[in-house]
C-alpha cells in the first residue's frame, strides 16, 4: 500500500543491521533484566522482548527453537526465559516490559529510555512508588490517588506484592531516618563549632 504508515523503526540501518541490533538488546535485556538506550531503540527492542515471553508463556519446543534463533547467547538465556520468566508472568496476561524516558545519556544524543522487565528484582517503578509512599510517610502526609494506583500497579501480579512492596517502603524510610540523622550531625558538628568560635 503506496503512502501507508510504517510498520516498524528502520532505525538508519538495513534489515540485518536492524535484526542484529535488536536480538543485542533484548539479550542484554533478558541478561540483566534492565538497559538504558535511546527511546526509539527501547521501543522496538520492547516489542521483541514481548513476543519472547510469549513464546515462553507457550513452552513448546516450536517456541524453544525460536527463542534459540533469536537470543545470542541460547544456552544461558534459554533456560531463564522458559523458568523463572515463564513462572513470573504465568498469570499476567500481557505488558511484560515498560519503557520509562530519561535524559539524554550524552549530549546531542536522541531521547533515552530505560527498558525494563516488570515485576522483578530491578522494577524500577515497583522502588520509585515505594520510596514516594516512604517519603509520605516519613512526612505525615496522605497518599495521593496517582500514588494509590501506582501502588495498584506494581503489585497486582506480583507474588507477595504487598508484602514485598511493605519490604521495600520500611527499608526506605530507614534511609531517610539515617538522613535526618545525618542532617543533625552536619548541623551539630559544622555550623555550631562556627558559631562558638566567633563569640
Amino acid at each position: 500500500m503506496a503512502g501507508g504508515a510504517a510498520k516498524y523503526r528502520h532505525l538508519g540501518r538495513s534489515s540485518a543491521h536492524r535484526q542484529a541490533l535488536l536480538r543485542n538488546l533484548v539479550t542484554s535485556l533478558f541478561e540483566h533484566e534492565w538497559i538504558s538506550t535511546t527511546w526509539h531503540k527501547a521501543k522496538e527492542a520492547q516489542r521483541l522482548a514481548e513476543k519472547l515471553v510469549t513464546l515462553g508463556k507457550k513452552n513448546t519446543e516450536a517456541s524453544r527453537r525460536r527463542a534459540h534463533q533469536i537470543f545470542y547467547r541460547p544456552l544461558e538465556l534459554v533456560p531463564k526465559l522458559f523458568g523463572p520468566i515463564r513462572e513470573r508472568y504465568a498469570s499476567r496476561p500481557g505488558g511484560y516490559t515498560r519503557v520509562l524516558r530519561i535524559e539524554p545519556i550524552k549530549e546531542d544524543q536522541a531521547p533515552s529510555a530505560i527498558l525494563e522487565l516488570v515485576d522483578g528484582p530491578k522494577d524500577m517503578r515497583f522502588a520509585m512508588t515505594a520510596r514516594t509512599i516512604a517519603r509520605t510517610r516519613t512526612e505525615g502526609k496522605k497518599i495521593n490517588d496517582i500514588t494509590a494506583s501506582n501502588i495498584a500497579k506494581v503489585t497486582r501480579y506480583r507474588e507477595e506484592g504487598e508484602g514485598d512492596f511493605e519490604r521495600m517502603v520500611s527499608k526506605f524510610e530507614g534511609m531517610f531516618k539515617e538522613g535526618e540523622k545525618g542532617v543533625e550531625e552536619v548541623r551539630q558538628k559544622k555550623v555550631y563549632p562556627k558559631l562558638e568560635r566567633s563569640r
